[in-house]
């Protein structure tokens, strides 16, 4: 009974998902998801005519019109997602928008420290590290990464203010809950045997031990969606598995896109099977 995806959260999910649900979230930091944004959504209209990120933030109302939805990836994304105005510059706001996430949301974890985050969750759900244990999916080549300067870094925290303060807040609380809880040794001796685990897994699932570049991933079922100037890494299975491991391998190395549609096929069948019979029927 989980509800999990990509989503901009409205009342609406709390109007289906049962009184007693357990809701969490994850941050990542404002100035790695504006670098990161810029290359994969550079087909926005805020982004569109900017050749740099740099050039963007020297003068960013030049490009971004905060009526226009789709920019709502360049500009405090994190509190767009949680379902607030991400318009607003004011202290109070920020300040309100922390007491209902707060009030919403059990565990708020930090996407720098993954690992330490399934750690978290594994030990809030009463869930094993098998639970927990995954491959990093959707991370881009080197290629199309860019090195910030700290300049860069101060003009994101400044565009990026409200999303800059909840990040902040919310990085304090995260390592407050770890020295509250389990501890920090503790906490670090779990992370080994999550790290450890995943590093078994992947020595099983796959062919070249570690993800790889698009032009290298030999099955285009796995190949993941390729976004913007983004070069999107992904993986290939090793050939010699049973079927029982074969298929806890793939989807722990299957993308978003392909998982999400096996997801609803297994869910909503009748969709699928009106999908098929509208195919047939063309042909």
């Amino acid at each position: 009974n989980i509800l999990c995806n990509d989503l901009h959260f409205l009342t609406e999910v709390r109007k289906i998902m049962p009184k007693d649900s357990f809701y969490f979230s994850i941050l990542r930091s404002p100035v790695a998801m504006m670098e990161s944004s810029f290359t994969y959504y550079k087909s926005i209209p805020a982004f569109r005519n900017a050749r740099t990120l740099e050039e963007f933030l020297s003068d960013p109302w030049k490009y971004y019109d905060g009526s226009n939805a789709l920019n709502s990836y360049a500009r405090n994304l994190l509190l767009f997602d949680f379902g607030f105005n991400n318009e607003k510059r004011v202290e109070l706001y920020v300040n309100f928008v922390i007491r209902r996430i707060e009030k919403t949301f059990a565990l708020i974890l930090i996407s720098e420290y993954f690992d330490e985050s399934m750690i978290l969750l594994k030990n809030a759900l009463c869930w094993t590290i098998d639970d927990v244990v995954s491959f990093k999916l959707n991370s881009r080549s080197n290629k199309t990464k860019h090195s910030l300067s700290k300049e860069t870094e101060v003009l994101i925290k400044e565009w990026n203010l409200l999303d800059w303060k909840l990040y902040i807040h919310f990085n304090q609380t995260f390592w407050k809950r770890i020295d509250e809880g389990i501890g920090r040794e503790r906490m670090k001796a779990e992370v080994e045997v999550l790290r450890e685990r995943q590093g078994e897994l992947m020595k099983i699932c796959l062919y070249d031990g570690t993800a790889v570049e698009p032009s290298k991933i030999k099955d285009q079922l796995l190949m993941p969606l390729q976004h913007g100037n983004a070069q999107i890494l992904g993986y290939n299975l090793n050939p010699n598995l049973d079927e029982k491991t074969r298929m806890m391998c793939y989807r722990l190395i299957m993308p978003e896109i392909q998982y999400t549609e096996l997801l609803y096929t297994k869910q909503f069948p009748f969709i699928q099977s009106i999908k098929s019979s509208n195919s047939l029927a063309g042909n």
